[in-house]
């Protein structure tokens, strides 16, 4: 073998080594805890129609947060799609979701 050939298989075996600590740092941060909730948005009726969407998704906020306890929340855009869907005077009165936590602490909030 030449020195090109060694210090090639050399490389190769670096990079493979590279690609599985690669994998286990991305393992370290995989889902953790996994859940579906029924999440009850009723109390978004006592608000002025015209502040009734927003409200709803204040109050899956603050219910993830009470469940959950993340260190950031990330709502998925079809979660907030599906509140807006019948517009601001008729989101539902609830809406099924589910939310995963990685092991940094990040909740992240997908439709069920």
């Amino acid at each position: 073998m030449s020195k090109e050939e060694v210090e090639k298989s050399k490389s190769a075996a670096e990079l493979l080594e590279e690609e599985r600590e690669i994998e286990e740092e991305e393992a370290a941060t995989r889902i953790s805890l996994e859940r579906i909730y029924t999440v009850p948005l009723w109390k978004f009726i006592y608000k002025p129609y015209y502040k009734r969407a927003p409200k709803a998704i204040r109050i899956l906020r603050q219910f993830i947060t009470r469940h959950m306890k993340p260190e950031m929340l990330i709502i998925d855009p079809k979660v907030n799609e599906a509140i807006w869907k019948r517009g601001i005077a008729h989101p539902p009165r609830r809406i099924k979701v589910r939310v995963t936590k990685d092991n940094e602490g990040t909740v992240k909030v997908y439709l069920a």
